[in-house]
């Protein structure tokens, strides 16, 4: 991962529903996150500039490094364990750390996306203190 300006981490936070993308970007906002929403799995993929195989440049149109994703699980169109592959699969995000939240604590889907490489799943709705947790990995930053 690449530090940027005031090292503050950016987030890409994505979630179809309005409320729960609201609650997750204004938690990471108060542990001092950069956030980045997307209503749904093709946005995120747009966003990365991931949507056709052939651009992969990693960066927004403003040039930002994303320094973590977190996803809801249930989507429509695209589920989060579906995004969660397009990243991994993508030599230019494959380290960048998936978080996967999802209402229903289903021990399978858990272990999925686990396996395929999520850094954690944690239940919604988020809470501060799950927030915290993740804080700390997003400090790390390497030049």
């Amino acid at each position: 991962m690449e530090c940027y300006e005031d090292d503050v981490p950016h987030v890409l936070a994505v979630d179809d529903n309005l409320v729960d993308r609201k609650l997750v970007e204004r938690l990471l906002k108060s542990s001092s996150c950069r956030v980045t929403t997307a209503e749904n799995g093709m946005r995120a993929l747009e966003y990365l500039g991931l949507r056709d195989n052939n651009q992969q440049s990693g960066f927004n149109g403003k040039g930002s490094k994303v320094n973590m994703i977190i996803t809801d699980y249930c989507m429509p169109g695209m589920t989060g364990y579906e995004l969660l592959q397009k990243i991994k699969e993508s030599s230019f995000f494959k380290e960048v750390p998936v978080v996967i939240m999802s209402s229903e604590n289903i021990p399978t889907r858990i272990n999925e996306c686990l396996e395929k490489g999520a850094e954690t799943f944690m239940l919604k709705p988020l809470k501060l203190a799950d927030v915290k947790k993740l804080r700390h990995q997003l400090t790390k930053c390497e030049n």
